[in-house]
Formats: structure tokens, sequence, C-alpha cells
């Protein structure tokens, strides 16, 4: 029945673009309502028809990763359920796995109002929303309740940021500390030390404090949970290649390339419809399609450096299936995705993943495992 609302839903996207940050907040309610009500018949009806338009899985799709099992690459990105609202539901739309977050240790507000802009142009989000977020204690108790009343049935990561008023150097603390909390809750965790919107954060992917954070968590984590760190797309190559020194040093089980860009170049947009000013002047980071060509880099890049040895979840401008195929042939085990479902709709994920057996096929392969870093291997030999 869904299905029949796929040609309203470009008008439904555009008469949202006057408050994404609210359409965005009342879609979250709505889910995290639909949970609350998933075991009474409206409830179990309403979850059927999402998962007969959305889901789609194949044999040839299906992972098994650091001890779990994924029934295909595509997962939702962080950023989109930041206070863990409707964590059961995601599977429901198809995705093989969502990673919650950013999760600060300290409950914050974020940056002041405006900060969440679309660039329908560029079908581009640009966001300084500041890790606005309940805090880990909140999150954890949440999460604790979820699993109680329904057991989670992908799995489900926690991507961990600096609170705002952590100083850098207590930033070891801080992490660990989130860590801690929400261990017993997740299936991994990705360390976030590149968002552009928390002052300073991104000093800490280069060098010893980034050390000192991963040797905190490492020790509190005895082997248990994959961890991860995840890098910013506007890093040169020397420091990519010394976090990736940093990162197989400390046993990390991969990286998450890339989170948000704070370069400008080539956007349709020049002013910021908003605001009214030049967007070279708006703060923040930008996702979505501008983001697509500099994270596949990124991810060919640390493919090559690494032998394929340290697993890459790729995410930046993913849209369809060529965008997603781009990236797991340059490296990319798994796949994150948020800009892109949000202008494409919900039905993009299954169209992306029957796009993804048919790209096998008509290259020859079984699976999805040989297409990972194709390019490159093609390449070298």
């Amino acid at each position: 029945m869904l299905n029949l609302l796929k040609p309203l839903y470009p008008a439904f996207f555009a008469s949202l673009k006057a408050n994404p940050e609210l359409a965005h907040k009342q879609s979250l309610n709505l889910l995290q309502q639909l949970t609350f009500q998933r075991d009474n018949i409206i409830g179990k009806w309403t979850i059927q028809e999402i998962e007969k338009s959305f889901c789609y899985t194949h044999p040839s799709l299906s992972q098994s990763l650091w001890n779990l099992n994924f029934s295909h690459p595509l997962g939702l990105a962080p950023g989109f359920d930041k206070n863990a609202q409707a964590p059961g539901i995601w599977s429901s739309f198809g995705f093989s796995f969502a990673e919650l977050g950013a999760v600060t240790l300290y409950p914050q507000e974020g940056n002041p109002s405006p900060r969440m802009f679309r660039l329908p142009a560029d079908k581009a989000i640009l966001n300084r929303m500041g890790a606005n977020n309940d805090g880990a204690n909140t999150i954890a108790l949440r999460l604790k309740q979820a699993w109680e009343k329904h057991p989670r049935s992908i799995p489900i990561g926690i991507n961990l940021c600096k609170s705002k008023v952590t100083n850098l150097e207590q930033a070891t603390e801080d992490y660990v500390g989130s860590f801690k909390l929400l261990r017993p809750y997740a299936d991994y965790f990705v360390v976030n030390v590149s968002s552009p919107n928390t002052p300073g954060l991104r000093s800490l992917q280069g060098g010893e404090q980034l050390e000192l954070i991963l040797e905190g968590l490492q020790a509190q984590n005895n082997g248990e949970k994959p961890i991860f760190v995840k890098i910013a797309p506007d890093l040169a190559w020397d420091d990519i290649r010394s976090i990736l020194k940093v990162s197989m040093q400390y046993n990390l089980s991969g990286i998450v390339a890339t989170n948000t860009t704070i370069k400008r170049d080539g956007l349709k947009t020049q002013i910021l419809p908003a605001t009214g000013k030049p967007i070279t002047e708006e703060a923040g980071g930008i996702s979505g399609k501008p983001l697509r060509v500099r994270s596949t880099e990124v991810i060919r890049f640390i493919y090559r450096e690494t032998g394929g040895k340290l697993p890459i979840i790729g995410v930046g401008g993913i849209c369809d299936t060529e965008s997603a195929w781009e990236k797991i042939t340059a490296g990319a085990s798994l796949l994150q995705f948020y800009s892109g479902w949000i202008y494409e709709g919900p039905w993009v994920v299954k169209e992306i993943l029957e796009g993804l057996t048919h790209k096998l096929a008509e290259n020859g392969l079984s699976h999805l495992s040989q297409a990972v870093g194709m390019d490159e291997k093609t390449t070298s030999s």
C-alpha cells in the first residue's frame, strides 16, 4: 500500500523544506509512537506494511563481520536517531544495521537554531546541530527499556562524541564514561573525532590525544565490542595514514569514512535562502551528494594503504545503486546513508539493494564480499 504513495513523495518532501529540523523531530516522534504501539493490531499492521514496501534481502548480500550478522550492506547513519527514540524500528525500514547518536557523556542542547538546512539543488544537507542529545545515561536507560521489551533484531551501533563542556585534555575520560554506560546496549561503537560542529573536536584526530582515547576505550573494552574511528573527508593523505597507523596499533575493528565536509567547492547553492548569506559564510558540515567523490577517494585510499585488512564502513553521497556500488568496489564492506534516504525517500533502500544484486550478476560475482575493493584489485593486477 505504501508503494502507492511513492509518486507523492517529492511534493511531500518539498513541503517540509521551511523547517527541516522540525520535520525531522515530528517524524521521529511518529516513529517513537509506532514503536510503543507495535504490539497492538494497528501497530502490527502498520509495521507489516512498512516492511512489505521497504525491505529486501538476498543471500548474495549477507555478511558476517566482527561476529555480527548483516543481511546486506546498507545501514542508517548517525544523526537521524540521535536520542534512540525509535531504535527498534529501523530494521522495518529495510536497514541491516543502524548507528545512533552522536551521544555525549553530558546532555547538551547543541547550537542555536536555525541549525539544519536543506540544499535541494545539491541534494545536500548543511547542519551545525552541535551534537544535541539527552546524554549517555538517559540514552542508556532508554535502550535498556527498548531491548527488554523487544530484543534488537539488527546490529546497533553508537556514535560517541566529546561533550562540549569537557576540555580537550579530558576527552579520554569523557569518551570512556559514555562507553561504560552504553556498552551493554549496543553491538559496536564509533569514536567520532571528526564532527565540525564541536569546537576543537577535529584536533583529536591526530597524534597523542587520539591514542589516549583509543587506549582508554580498549582498556575498558577488553576486546568485547568492535570499536571504529570516524574520520573527516577533509584530511590530507598523510594525516589519514597516521590515523590508520594508530587504528591498527590499538586493534580497532575498522574505519568509518567519512564524516561531513567543511568545504564548499562546487556547490550549486551560493546563497542559503533561510539566512540570505553566502554559503561560504555559513558554519557547519555538508552531507549528501557533494561528498560522494571525496568520500569514495578516501575509502579507496584506506583500502590501498591497509591492503584491505582494516574493514571500512563507507558513508557520504550514497543515493542510488551506482553511488553504493562505487564505494563497495573502492573498498567499503558496509555502507551508511542519511541524506540520500531523506531526498530519495524510504523506497530507495530496497531499490539500492535490488540494484546491487544485479551488479553482482553483471560482473559474474556470486557474493558481495567478492566486490569489496574490486577496483583496487583490478588495478593492482
